[in-house]
């Protein structure tokens, strides 16, 4: 039989729907073929309907119904996983009674289970979490989804504090878990003898990364407060570095029959290969996407698309080399976002959010129904000593680590973890499937202790998500931490943000300090003048972003009143200016505008967080180092308080005194000089009737203290008294008016001699007693 019969019989057979023989003989005129020279087509050698003994075969009828489930098996029970999936999620977010007390990821993983014990007591064998799907198609939806929509400002504000949880925390869970573990195995009498150090290490390794599945799963639903998100967010999602490090490193060890300090220190080396190289790989694939979405101004149909093959790509490329596909997944999509938002269509960007959380939300729900399946269909090996000690010194070594590590960080923080953070970022610590998947994936033949590793890291992962994930809303409430935000802020709050990030940006620039601030700056000024025009297409990257978006806005508006038929009703100026000039009261049309959408406000906010910062460019920057010391800055400090110490004892002397006085110094002051010269102060011998002022130098503040002072001048003690003196007592003149450029406060008058002032301070004090009514003067008349 020929290639052609082959296939033409394979084609036949493959079911009832396919008749491709047809006789040929009925096909040709009659008498045009004999029987020597008629040739006999390969397909119609077995589709004749007689035999070779000359009988004929029954005719079989046209089936009408037919099933072929092996055929559509595969995606059939994909569909019906993911339906499944959507309906629980469904189910869980209609009865609000259980979902406020219990967390979503455990009834997906009790529905998990019951489904897996379902197919298991029919006979059937379950599926288990594959650890290829769990990492190819699962995990990258819900990375992506994170690192596109990432919190950018409180990322790079706390970027310290995540990695140091995130590196320094991953590497002190893994060594002290599995440093202890290893000397609960050396007990006699657990059965663990045989387990070594690398092996327990490894185990370390695997159980003490932090899951972003199972902490996105568990905090969106409690709305803690950002700075609490972020940290634990950023830990999990940085920790996978760490992780995947540690990983290999002891699965290489274990290969090794001697590890040595060279291995040692390129497994270090390859720590910062692994994470840089991811980032790298990241920043590449989105600097790519950002270019490409210039183009695509024609076919808006595709522009989503880009973001999410290479986003893919990218994870990809990161796991074809040993990198951390996670690290990649989340620099390209920080990359690419800013630039492929200004570059596609709204459509296109509602498109991508909406099909990136849909995404993401099912890899979720499936990652939870399929850890709940794998765990019975799962080999399992038990052993108390083993599971016991590794959930007590997981919860041991969490807390100790971010105590310690809090501790530190305190130290260089402005606002301080305080202990009601620091218990909420221990409580937090859940463990997931990254994990599960993990361990699945190691050998038998290096770790033939592989199941009772599986049943550990299943315990810890039920105990962190039910226990944990369970009481963590209530202990919340109960410690009254501080809850996030629901509403947006507004542009105005927008707004003074950006203005204190400048200003701040302006103290470091004058104090010489290069914080964030600074350098933040820095890069947006070359993101600004140099990698928006490569990326940003069309007049966007030159034009201000608030006057496109007007034009936008005011294209979108006639557009929408267009279809709407409204244009009619819009009077234009001219009409409406004589309508309003022949009928003042009568009412003006109301136009028909479209409210603006969430979308439109936070487009606004954009544009002005953007826009702001172009004020900062046509200013120079200073620094401690450039600017020049003022000689006479301190003195003209010094002239400036004493003259407003001065208006402040003539706003007082005003209360006290009838006519006007002379600028005197503080009260402190004139009974200092009374007190250094006593004897420029004695009582006239005939003074019987004036008044008499108490001073006591050693004690000002006591009003008690008698001492006599004359009132009389002592320069002009030997001149007769006037008239005035003797009827009305003191005189006051007033002080006559300085030149102009003399300063009034160090520049002495004509009558401004020393017994004069001394005379004059000891009347504009009026000391610690009550102050008089008003209208009654300081020294009374006639006495």
């Amino acid at each position: 039989m020929t290639r052609l019969g082959k296939a033409g019989a394979g084609l036949g057979g493959a079911g009832p729907f396919l008749p491709l023989s047809v006789p040929l003989a009925a096909l040709a005129p009659c008498g045009s073929l004999g029987p020597a020279t008629e040739e006999i087509h390969p397909l119609s050698k077995h589709s004749s309907n007689h035999t070779g003994n000359g009988h004929s075969k029954p005719e079989k009828a046209f089936p009408v119904l037919g099933i072929d489930y092996t055929r559509i098996r595969i995606p059939f029970e994909i569909s019906l996983w993911i339906l499944l999936a959507c309906l629980m999620k469904l189910g869980f977010h209609v009865i609000p009674s259980v979902s406020n007390i219990v967390p979503e990821s455990c009834l997906l993983i009790v529905v998990g289970l019951l489904v897996g014990g379902l197919i298991k007591g029919v006979g059937e064998s379950p599926p288990i979490l594959n650890s290829e799907i769990f990492f190819l198609f699962l995990l990258p939806p819900i990375i992506l989804d994170a690192g596109y929509f990432l919190p950018l400002r409180q990322f790079t504000e706390n970027l310290g504090t995540i990695l140091i949880f995130a590196v320094v925390g991953t590497l002190w869970n893994a060594f002290f878990l599995g440093g202890l573990m290893y000397a609960v195995c050396q007990i006699g009498g657990t059965g663990l003898n045989h387990i070594g150090l690398l092996a327990n290490l490894l185990f370390g390794s695997i159980i003490s990364a932090v899951d972003p599945v199972a902490v996105l799963a568990v905090f969106e639903e409690i709305h803690i407060n950002e700075l609490l998100h972020i940290l634990v967010f950023g830990e999990s999602l940085l920790n996978d570095a760490v992780t995947v490090v540690l990983y290999h490193l002891f699965e290489e060890f274990a290969n090794i029959k001697q590890v040595t300090i060279i291995h040692i220190l390129l497994g270090f080396i390859s720590f910062f290969v692994v994470s840089l190289g991811g980032v790298f790989i990241g920043i590449i694939y989105g600097i790519v996407a950002a270019f490409t979405s210039r183009f695509t101004s024609h076919i808006r149909v595709i522009e989503p698309l880009f973001v999410f093959l290479y986003s893919y790509m990218a994870y990809l490329s990161a796991e074809l080399f040993h990198l951390s596909g996670i690290m990649a997944l989340i620099a390209a999509g920080v990359v690419m976002r800013p630039y492929v938002e200004a570059n596609i269509s709204h459509k296109s960007h509602t498109t991508i959010k909406y099909f990136l959380k849909m995404w993401s939300s099912v890899s979720e729900t499936l990652i939870f129904i399929f850890l709940g399946v794998s765990t019975v269909a799962g080999k399992h090996y038990w052993n108390w000593t083993f599971v016991i000690s590794t959930l007590l010194f997981c919860l041991i070594a969490r807390v100790l680590g971010v105590l310690g590590l809090t501790w530190f960080i305190n130290k260089f923080r402005i606002v301080k973890l305080t202990p009601k953070d620091q218990f909420i970022i221990a409580y937090g610590g859940l463990r997931g499937a990254i994990a599960f998947s993990l361990c699945y994936l190691l050998d038998y033949s290096h770790f033939n202790m592989r199941d009772m590793f599986l049943t550990a890291i299943i315990t810890v992962i039920f105990f962190t998500v039910f226990v944990q994930g369970m009481t963590i809303r209530p202990l919340v409430d109960l410690l009254a931490v501080k809850k996030k935000q629901e509403t947006k802020r507004s542009i105005n709050e927008e707004i003074h943000t950006q203005f204190l990030d400048h200003l701040l940006t302006g103290i470091e620039d004058i104090c010489g300090h290069y914080g964030h601030h600074h350098w933040k700056d820095k890069l947006n000024r070359f993101n600004k003048k140099y990698v928006k025009k490569c990326l940003i297409a069309g007049e966007r990257s030159k034009e201000p972003q608030l006057i496109a978006f007007y034009h936008k806005m005011e294209m979108k508006q006639a557009i929408e009143l267009v279809e709407s038929g409204g244009i009619g009703k819009i009077p234009s100026a001219v009409s409406t200016v004589s309508m309003q000039n022949i009928h003042p009261k009568t009412l003006p049309v109301e136009r028909i505008l479209p409210a603006l959408s969430k979308d439109k406000e936070e487009e606004i906010r954009k544009i002005l967080r953007n826009n702001l910062q172009k004020t900062r460019q046509r200013l120079r920057s200073y620094n401690r180092h450039t600017l020049v010391a003022d000689p006479y800055e301190e003195a003209w400090n010094q002239m400036l308080l004493r003259r407003q110490k001065v208006r402040q004892l003539e706003k007082k002397m005003n209360n006290y005194l009838t006519v006007p006085a002379h600028k005197v110094d503080s009260p402190t002051m004139s009974r200092a000089r009374i007190g250094s010269d006593p004897l420029a102060y004695e009582p006239k011998p005939d003074s019987e009737n004036l008044p008499i002022i108490t001073i006591d130098p050693a004690s000002p503040q006591s009003p008690e203290s008698v001492d006599l002072v004359n009132e009389e001048m002592k320069g002009m003690s030997r001149l007769p008294p006037s008239p005035e003196e003797d009827e009305e007592g003191l005189v006051m003149r007033v002080k006559e008016p300085s030149s102009p450029g003399t300063d009034d406060v160090f520049t002495p008058g004509t009558s401004d001699s020393p017994s004069n002032q001394r005379m004059l301070r000891c009347l504009s004090d009026p000391g610690p007693q009550p102050e008089p009514e008003e209208g009654e003067p300081f020294i009374p008349k006639g006495q």
